[in-house]
Parts: C-alpha cells; structure tokens; sequence
C-alpha cells in the first residue's frame, strides 16, 4: 500500500479534489494499491508524515522540521487542465516505482 497526504487550508476542498485526482490517476496507470488522505495543512506535523510515504501539497509548505518523505507539488492538478497535471502523475508514480 502507497500512501499519500494531501493538505490545504481547510482539508476539505482542495485536498479533497487532489485526494480524488491522484487515486483515480494512479488507479488508471495499474497502481491499485495508492490510497491518499486530506487533512489541513495546519494538522500536519514530522509525526503524522512518517505514517506517509508521499505528500502531495497544494502550495509550497513552511514547516518547523524537516519533511522525511518525497514532496510532490499538486497544485497544478487543481486547474484541471491535462497538460499541468500529468507532470504531477509522472512525478508521483516515479516515487511509486523506486
């Protein structure tokens, strides 16, 4: 099982869509086993991304610590226009394939 965090402001909308985005993408390229989470990006902390192992964020995140796993920048899925988004899909099943 791949899992990813997505986060936004609320974790309700943004997060919810890239959630929704990225599975159905993953799931389309033979990846049945990717299952990604949306929270708010002020939920987020080192303990809760150790139980992930990719995190998707919607704009470019400051934290206090160090983020131990891959960073993938999502935002541009959210303008759904195929040509921003697939760089993101790539990005992400080539952190899936290592």
């Amino acid at each position: 099982m791949v899992k990813i965090l997505a986060a936004c402001g609320a974790g309700v909308n943004s997060s919810h869509q890239i959630k929704n985005a990225i599975e159905e993408e993953m799931k389309s390229r033979g990846h049945n086993d990717v299952t990604v989470d949306a929270v708010m990006i002020k939920d987020v902390n080192k303990d809760m991304l150790d139980k992930y192992d990719i995190f998707a964020q919607i704009a470019k995140s400051d934290f206090s610590f160090e983020v131990p796993i891959p960073v993938v920048d999502a935002g541009p899925i959210l303008y759904r226009i195929p040509a921003m988004a697939k760089p993101v899909y790539d990005e992400i099943e080539k952190i899936i394939n290592k």
